[in-house]
């Protein structure tokens, strides 16, 4: 892998995986990672001597991130090392860019202290496509993202927010806000486009009555 984004049929078939609870890598994602374990800091180096690829997985028990194997969903996200800095720690702050969806065909047997699987791409294919925008009305998505955000209490740069494109807009907050391990791996397992924005907003919707207590849900999404 180069320092160019690989195509398709250039993604690695075997794959070291990083199992952390709650965190989701969307593929053209951004995420920022502190490694300090020394399974995943030798994963690390290992990835920078090679092909730079590291795939983001979530255990299916929220918690068992530091078990020596816990289990994970079997659907993950590919990433690739675009900044990396060691801390005057020991530990190094890194920036994974999503590539592309993958399944985990088989989880090989290896001496590393890192865990190494066979990565299967064909179902995601579409993932590395050009984006094509989220359906529907812009102004009700953007409805329910400030609603959302307002329940929360939590400010936003809303001239960023409505200068974005939908499909990245999606992608980011599906990344961004703190939804449960289950609720992010299903988004993650949505198709970008209609299906992760339904997702999306039909989670904002619940969590902001959650914090109301009132309003109806945007008929939308009903």
């Amino acid at each position: 892998m180069s320092d160019v984004d690989p195509r398709f049929d250039q993604l690695p078939r075997t794959i070291p995986i990083f199992p952390l609870t709650g965190v989701l890598l969307l593929p053209r994602g951004r995420l920022p990672l502190n490694i300090f374990e020394p399974r995943y800091l030798a994963m690390l180096r290992d990835a920078m001597g090679g092909e730079r690829a590291i795939g983001m997985v979530q255990p299916t028990r929220p918690g068992s991130d530091m078990a020596a194997k816990p289990e994970v969903y079997r659907v993950g996200c590919v990433g690739k090392v675009v900044e990396f800095n060691e801390t005057q720690d020991g530990r190094f702050a890194i920036a994974l860019t999503g590539l592309c969806r993958f399944e985990i065909v088989e989880e090989l047997t290896v001496a590393t202290p890192y865990r190494q699987v066979v990565a299967a791409y064909a179902r995601f294919r579409a993932d590395m496509q050009p984006g094509l925008g989220p359906p529907g009305e812009r102004s009700r998505m953007l409805r329910i993202v400030r609603r959302y955000f307002e329940a929360r209490g939590i400010g936003l740069d809303w001239k960023a927010v409505e200068r974005a494109p939908s499909d990245a807009l999606v992608d980011a907050l599906a990344m961004m806000c703190p939804f449960s391990p289950g609720e992010k791996q299903l988004l993650l397992e949505a198709d970008r486009g209609e299906r992760r924005t339904r997702a999306l907003l039909s989670l904002m919707e619940m969590a902001s009555l959650a914090y109301v207590g009132g309003a109806a849900p945007d008929k939308a999404l009903q």
